[in-house]
């Protein structure tokens, strides 16, 4: 499951706390949509990689249950 969650954080962000894709407005290691989503994980959430890590990471428990399955929705769907 680490393999997975390392394979699709590389390709959102390459792990880049201050990523942001200027087409979708996603931001951070794991490209919260919208950015204000980590917001109630931390107030410096546009640069800390702890708030986005621990977003993130609960992100993918509630929607996809572990980083496995959010990696197939993206090889599946293109984003997860």
């Amino acid at each position: 499951m680490i393999k997975n969650l390392v394979k699709l954080w590389n390709r959102e962000s390459h792990w880049n706390a201050k990523a942001y894709n200027k087409r979708s407005g996603a931001c951070g290691i794991a490209q919260a949509h919208p950015c204000s989503k980590m917001k109630k994980y931390g107030k410096d959430y546009r640069t800390n990689c702890k708030v986005q890590i621990n977003w993130g990471l609960n992100y993918i428990k509630k929607r996809y249950k572990n980083p496995t399955k959010a990696w197939n929705s993206v090889l599946k769907r293109g984003w997860y």
